[in-house]
Protein backbone atom coordinates (compact mmCIF):
# COMPACT_ATOMS: atom_id res chain seq x y z
CA UNK A 1 0.00 0.00 0.00
CA UNK A 2 2.90 2.24 0.74
CA UNK A 3 4.21 2.25 -3.26
CA UNK A 4 0.66 3.01 -4.10
CA UNK A 5 -0.20 5.96 -1.68
CA UNK A 6 3.48 7.66 -3.11
CA UNK A 7 2.57 6.91 -6.52
CA UNK A 8 -0.82 7.97 -6.43
CA UNK A 9 0.73 11.16 -4.57
CA UNK A 10 2.96 12.02 -7.14
CA UNK A 11 0.18 11.59 -10.06
CA UNK A 12 -2.14 13.57 -8.16
CA UNK A 13 -0.12 16.63 -7.88
CA UNK A 14 1.15 16.23 -11.14
CA UNK A 15 -2.18 16.37 -12.44
CA UNK A 16 -2.98 19.26 -10.33
CA UNK A 17 -0.04 21.23 -11.22
CA UNK A 18 -0.59 20.85 -14.42
CA UNK A 19 -4.00 22.65 -14.67
CA UNK A 20 -2.43 25.52 -12.83
CA UNK A 21 1.11 25.56 -15.87
CA UNK A 22 -1.85 25.91 -18.11
CA UNK A 23 -3.12 28.56 -17.01
CA UNK A 24 0.60 30.31 -16.49
CA UNK A 25 0.42 29.51 -20.31
CA UNK A 26 -2.18 30.74 -21.31
CA UNK A 27 -4.78 28.22 -22.44
CA UNK A 28 -7.71 29.13 -21.38
CA UNK A 29 -10.34 26.12 -19.86
CA UNK A 30 -13.46 28.47 -20.25
CA UNK A 31 -13.78 27.32 -24.20
CA UNK A 32 -15.67 24.24 -25.36
CA UNK A 33 -12.27 22.86 -26.70
CA UNK A 34 -9.00 21.19 -26.29
CA UNK A 35 -5.62 22.14 -27.13
CA UNK A 36 -3.09 20.51 -28.48
CA UNK A 37 -1.15 21.36 -25.16
CA UNK A 38 -3.13 19.67 -23.36
CA UNK A 39 -2.75 16.22 -24.70
CA UNK A 40 0.62 16.21 -23.12
CA UNK A 41 -1.66 15.96 -19.42
CA UNK A 42 -1.74 12.00 -20.84
CA UNK A 43 1.31 11.22 -20.51
CA UNK A 44 1.51 11.86 -16.50
CA UNK A 45 -0.98 8.83 -15.46
CA UNK A 46 0.32 6.34 -18.05
CA UNK A 47 4.37 7.22 -16.97
CA UNK A 48 3.31 7.33 -13.17
CA UNK A 49 1.29 3.97 -13.61
CA UNK A 50 4.42 2.71 -15.21
CA UNK A 51 6.84 3.32 -12.43
CA UNK A 52 4.66 2.77 -9.88
CA UNK A 53 3.56 -0.87 -10.81
CA UNK A 54 7.10 -1.59 -11.94
CA UNK A 55 8.31 -0.80 -8.39
CA UNK A 56 5.58 -2.60 -6.97
CA UNK A 57 6.66 -5.74 -9.26
CA UNK A 58 10.10 -5.23 -8.37
CA UNK A 59 10.62 -4.52 -5.10
CA UNK A 60 7.43 -6.02 -3.66
CA UNK A 61 6.86 -9.32 -5.75
CA UNK A 62 10.22 -9.91 -5.96
CA UNK A 63 9.72 -9.67 -9.83
CA UNK A 64 6.24 -12.01 -10.23
CA UNK A 65 3.06 -10.08 -10.37
CA UNK A 66 -0.62 -11.62 -12.21
CA UNK A 67 -2.60 -9.70 -13.77
CA UNK A 68 -5.15 -9.18 -11.29
CA UNK A 69 -2.83 -8.24 -8.73
CA UNK A 70 -1.52 -5.70 -11.38
CA UNK A 71 -4.82 -4.37 -12.16
CA UNK A 72 -6.12 -3.70 -8.58
CA UNK A 73 -2.46 -1.96 -7.78
CA UNK A 74 -3.45 0.54 -10.60
CA UNK A 75 -6.60 1.33 -9.34
CA UNK A 76 -5.25 1.99 -5.71
CA UNK A 77 -2.87 4.23 -7.36
CA UNK A 78 -5.55 6.00 -9.45
CA UNK A 79 -7.96 6.45 -6.91
CA UNK A 80 -5.61 8.11 -4.38
CA UNK A 81 -4.23 10.49 -7.98
CA UNK A 82 -7.52 10.81 -8.90
CA UNK A 83 -9.06 12.29 -5.46
CA UNK A 84 -5.85 14.58 -5.29
CA UNK A 85 -6.51 16.18 -8.90
CA UNK A 86 -9.99 16.42 -8.55
CA UNK A 87 -9.52 18.26 -5.49
CA UNK A 88 -7.02 20.63 -7.15
CA UNK A 89 -9.40 20.82 -10.11
CA UNK A 90 -12.04 22.28 -7.68
CA UNK A 91 -9.27 24.84 -6.34
CA UNK A 92 -8.37 25.88 -9.40
CA UNK A 93 -11.94 26.63 -10.52
CA UNK A 94 -13.31 28.12 -7.20
CA UNK A 95 -10.09 30.55 -7.23
CA UNK A 96 -8.17 30.92 -10.56
CA UNK A 97 -10.80 30.74 -13.07
CA UNK A 98 -14.09 31.39 -11.17
CA UNK A 99 -16.46 31.53 -13.88
CA UNK A 100 -19.50 29.17 -15.22
CA UNK A 101 -17.13 26.39 -16.43
CA UNK A 102 -18.51 23.60 -14.25
CA UNK A 103 -19.87 21.82 -17.54
CA UNK A 104 -16.33 21.74 -19.29
CA UNK A 105 -14.29 20.98 -16.09
CA UNK A 106 -16.72 17.86 -15.28
CA UNK A 107 -16.03 16.77 -18.92
CA UNK A 108 -12.62 16.93 -18.56
CA UNK A 109 -12.73 14.38 -15.48
CA UNK A 110 -14.45 11.95 -16.98
CA UNK A 111 -12.19 12.35 -20.03
CA UNK A 112 -9.33 11.55 -17.38
CA UNK A 113 -11.42 8.58 -15.85
CA UNK A 114 -11.26 7.09 -19.02
CA UNK A 115 -7.49 7.81 -19.99
CA UNK A 116 -6.78 6.32 -16.09
CA UNK A 117 -9.08 2.88 -16.82
CA UNK A 118 -7.58 2.52 -20.20
CA UNK A 119 -3.86 3.69 -19.01
CA UNK A 120 -4.27 0.52 -16.10
CA UNK A 121 -5.42 -2.29 -18.52
CA UNK A 122 -2.15 -0.94 -20.62
CA UNK A 123 0.28 -0.79 -18.52
CA UNK A 124 -0.74 -4.31 -16.41
CA UNK A 125 -1.07 -6.08 -19.29
CA UNK A 126 2.78 -4.90 -20.50
CA UNK A 127 4.34 -5.47 -16.55
CA UNK A 128 2.47 -9.10 -16.07
CA UNK A 129 4.71 -11.91 -15.48
CA UNK A 130 2.85 -14.76 -14.19
CA UNK A 131 0.21 -16.43 -16.99
CA UNK A 132 -2.68 -18.09 -15.09
CA UNK A 133 -3.54 -21.00 -17.59
CA UNK A 134 -7.62 -21.97 -16.94
CA UNK A 135 -7.30 -25.46 -17.96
Amino acid sequence: MKNAFITGVIIGVLSGLWLFIMHIAGYDLTKDQVSPFEYVSVIIPIAGLFFGLKSYRDNDLGGNMGFLEALIQCFKILILAGIIAIFAGILYISYVDAGNNARDFSGRMFAALLIGVLSALAVSLILTTKSNKVD
